[in-house]
């Protein structure tokens, strides 16, 4: 609002005050969101390589900080390479669907107080609607590129984002129950000032839990990176992507992981909220909590793909509908019949 009422002063009609206001806010979101994510991925490298030892990325720039610039440059630098019996059309639209849906998730994600690109109030909905969509694009890359293996790729990607989106959906209703809202705004608000009232240390630490797994299924991180399984599928969906499209599928991937990580962090953590509501913890902005918290999950996503074993498909599926399913589901029930009767509704 203080931009639009900035724009009006300088006599601009407020409707292009409105216009010019929010292409800004998008244009600086997706600016921070994308270099935030080179060093992030330059991150997740370093982790894997403390892990097993070794270096990791450390000559492109001081400690490699320029690593997932040259990476960059050389993707989109290399030539495009559309197989002969490829649709050519949806080829090239798949990956270009799943990134501009990867990044108009963030576009009700609040990274402060008041610092979000818009506030709407069924926020968790339009979220859980857009991160729905994307396995479209994963469908669309693997029948477009005609091959076998990119398509059963696809089909174990679809099969295995409906199976845990179902968990995830339950986990939201536990969450909404004690909020009273579908703002993600409030959500973060109801926690209360510091970590007495996160989500995650009460009657929800199970569902953050169930959370977290559902995550790693949902974005396809190891160890539940069937859809990608190198030994397997000839890595899966994208084997037939090369240059800057299969660079859009790996941001796109990259920025769902980002962002199931800054949803942890705000039904669960607070969001920007310090851990304990004194000076100076409650001097620090709140965007930068924000950025800690998903720092944190963001290293314990890392730490997953580096000492977790793969699991088999049967035991993926048998996990999500067998474990997470009914336990969410029962988890509804409880949540709701706590909050009766302890007299915990939210007004």
């Amino acid at each position: 609002m203080a931009l639009v009422e900035f724009f009006s002063s300088l006599g601009l009609p407020y409707g292009w005050a409105w216009v010019l206001s929010q292409g800004i806010l998008i244009l600086v979101l997706s600016v921070v969101l994308l270099v935030m994510l080179a060093f992030l991925l330059l991150f997740d490298r370093k982790v894997w390589a403390a892990v097993q030892m070794r270096r990791g990325p450390n000559v492109v720039g001081i400690f490699g900080l320029l690593q997932s610039f040259a990476d960059f440059i050389k993707f989109a630098t290399k030539e495009a390479v559309i197989p002969a019996g490829a649709n050519k059309g949806v080829y090239l639209l798949a990956p270009l669907l799943a990134f501009v849906l990867a990044m108009a998730s963030w576009a009700v994600v609040p990274v402060g107080p008041g610092w979000v690109v818009a506030d709407i109030n069924v926020g968790i909905l339009y979220l859980f609607a857009i991160s729905s969509l994307g396995v479209y694009g994963i469908i669309m890359g693997g029948w477009a590129s005609n091959s076998k293996y990119a398509f059963l790729g696809a089909l174990r990607s679809a099969a295995q984002m409906v199976s845990y989106e179902v968990s995830i959906g339950f986990v939201l209703i536990t969450v909404l129950l004690f909020a009273g809202s579908l703002n993600i705004s409030d959500i973060v608000n109801s926690q209360g000032p510091d970590i007495r009232g996160w989500n995650a240390f009460g009657i929800l630490f199970p569902m953050f839990v169930i959370f977290f797994i559902s995550a790693l299924a949902e974005t396809n991180r190891p160890p539940f990176d069937l859809p990608e399984a190198e030994s397997e599928l000839v890595a899966g969906f994208m084997v037939e992507y090369s240059s800057t499209p299969y660079l859009l599928f790996m941001v796109g991937e990259y920025l769902n992981i980002v962002l199931m990580c800054a949803m942890l962090s705000i039904l669960f953590f607070g969001g920007w909220l310090p851990p304990i509501d004194i000076w100076p913890l409650n001097a620090v902005p709140g965007v930068l909590w924000l950025i800690a918290k998903v720092v944190f999950f963001f290293f314990m996503f890392a730490m997953v793909k580096a000492i977790v074993p793969r699991y088999r498909y049967d035991q993926l599926m048998r996990l999500g509908w067998k474990v997470f399913l009914p336990t969410s589901l029962v988890w509804v029930i409880l949540t709701a019949g706590y909050l009766i009767v302890f007299d915990r509704l939210p007004v």
